[in-house]
Protein backbone atom coordinates (compact mmCIF):
# COMPACT_ATOMS: atom_id res chain seq x y z
CA UNK A 1 0.00 0.00 0.00
CA UNK A 2 1.12 3.25 -1.18
CA UNK A 3 0.02 5.54 1.62
CA UNK A 4 2.19 8.45 0.24
CA UNK A 5 -0.55 9.08 -1.93
CA UNK A 6 -3.40 10.00 1.17
CA UNK A 7 -0.34 12.13 2.72
CA UNK A 8 0.06 14.04 -0.51
CA UNK A 9 -3.54 14.39 -1.07
CA UNK A 10 -4.36 14.80 2.09
CA UNK A 11 -6.88 18.18 1.61
CA UNK A 12 -8.61 16.37 -0.91
CA UNK A 13 -8.77 12.50 1.12
CA UNK A 14 -10.08 14.46 4.48
CA UNK A 15 -13.74 14.55 3.15
CA UNK A 16 -13.90 10.95 2.17
CA UNK A 17 -12.22 9.81 6.06
CA UNK A 18 -14.70 12.38 7.68
CA UNK A 19 -17.78 10.39 5.73
CA UNK A 20 -16.01 7.15 6.90
CA UNK A 21 -15.69 8.04 10.36
CA UNK A 22 -17.81 10.52 10.95
CA UNK A 23 -16.61 10.87 15.21
CA UNK A 24 -13.56 12.29 13.85
CA UNK A 25 -13.44 16.14 14.07
CA UNK A 26 -12.24 18.54 11.52
CA UNK A 27 -9.58 19.19 14.14
CA UNK A 28 -8.88 15.63 14.68
CA UNK A 29 -8.38 15.66 10.83
CA UNK A 30 -6.23 18.60 10.99
CA UNK A 31 -3.98 17.45 13.81
CA UNK A 32 -3.95 13.80 11.57
CA UNK A 33 -2.30 15.45 8.63
CA UNK A 34 -2.29 12.37 6.53
CA UNK A 35 -0.49 10.17 9.31
CA UNK A 36 -2.01 6.87 9.27
CA UNK A 37 -0.69 6.17 12.43
CA UNK A 38 -2.13 9.30 13.81
CA UNK A 39 -5.85 8.32 12.07
CA UNK A 40 -5.79 4.92 13.08
CA UNK A 41 -5.30 6.22 16.92
CA UNK A 42 -8.19 8.86 16.19
CA UNK A 43 -10.39 5.91 15.22
CA UNK A 44 -9.36 3.69 18.07
CA UNK A 45 -9.84 6.47 20.61
CA UNK A 46 -13.51 7.58 18.88
CA UNK A 47 -15.04 4.38 18.46
CA UNK A 48 -12.96 1.98 21.00
CA UNK A 49 -12.49 -1.10 18.40
CA UNK A 50 -9.22 -2.68 18.75
CA UNK A 51 -6.27 -1.80 17.42
CA UNK A 52 -6.11 -4.82 14.04
CA UNK A 53 -9.61 -4.11 13.35
CA UNK A 54 -8.87 -0.56 13.00
CA UNK A 55 -5.82 -1.42 10.54
CA UNK A 56 -8.20 -3.64 8.25
CA UNK A 57 -10.77 -1.01 8.80
CA UNK A 58 -8.44 1.56 6.70
CA UNK A 59 -6.65 -1.07 4.33
CA UNK A 60 -10.31 -1.38 3.17
CA UNK A 61 -11.26 2.28 3.09
CA UNK A 62 -7.91 3.08 1.20
CA UNK A 63 -8.39 -0.03 -1.24
CA UNK A 64 -12.03 1.19 -2.04
CA UNK A 65 -10.12 4.80 -3.05
CA UNK A 66 -10.29 5.90 -6.95
CA UNK A 67 -6.75 7.10 -7.38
Amino acid sequence: MDWNRVQGNWKQVKGNVKEQWGKLTDNDLDVINGQRDQLEGKIQERYGLARDQIRRDVDDWYNRQTW
